[in-house]
């Protein structure tokens, strides 16, 4: 079953909603965004959760005292690195990480392999310039054939309800992360999580089959 991340939650409200939903993991996002929470808001919606629900801390080029300090208080489950955080860096991180790979051509994925003894998985996301992630933009999934035997890959950029399916059957990664395309008007829409699951759950049951 291919599991689910909704990324960029803000608020008590919208993490209840994609609990109830089904998502197997909520992030939060501690870096310049739209979607920037600070730790003292993050601990205060992670204190809320329900038990056997993922909590990930997103974070772009932090310092390791800081990214573990934040972690450590906010009692995050993991960490996911949107940064040019290096190999090194993350042997020193205190949590299981996900390293974020953006990807614009398919040799982007050549730097994949530094990183498999030392994160918990890949994620792979559009490069867009400027920008650190949740845009709603997609890449070629074709190229993340290059990625295959680098399990676990967790996939973004661009998933949407009426793209997710497609993008499963071709990539068969581990899990999908969604920020924007659970969002109407910058904001979480329960209509568009539910729809969201649904359709990861049906690809995933049709896979199996």
């Amino acid at each position: 079953m291919v599991r689910i991340k909704f990324c960029g939650l803000t608020d008590k409200h919208s993490a209840k909603t994609a609990v109830e939903a089904g998502a197997d993991a909520i992030g939060f996002v501690f870096a310049a965004s739209k979607r920037e929470v600070t730790p003292e808001q993050a601990k205060e919606i992670i204190e809320s959760l329900p038990p056997y629900v993922s909590t990930v801390g997103v974070f772009v080029d932090e310092t390791l005292d800081r990214i573990n300090e934040i972690a450590e208080y906010c009692q995050l489950d993991m960490l996911q690195l949107h940064g040019s955080e290096t190999p090194e860096y993350c042997h020193h991180i205190k949590r299981p990480a996900v390293k974020a790979i953006k990807v614009r051509k398919a040799s982007d994925l050549d730097q994949a392999a530094a990183y498999k003894q030392v994160v918990r998985g890949l994620l792979l996301d559009a490069y867009v310039e400027g920008a650190s992630g949740g845009t709603g933009h997609t890449f070629p999934w074709e190229y993340a054939a290059k990625a295959r035997g680098m399990d676990p890959i967790v996939l973004a950029g661009g998933l949407r309800a009426d793209n997710v399916e497609e993008a499963i059957i071709k990539i068969s990664p581990f899990a999908v992360d969604v920020s924007s395309g659970i969002e109407s008007d910058g904001v979480k829409d329960p209509r568009k999580m539910i729809e969201f699951v649904q359709r990861v759950r049906n690809v995933s049951i049709f896979a199996q089959s």
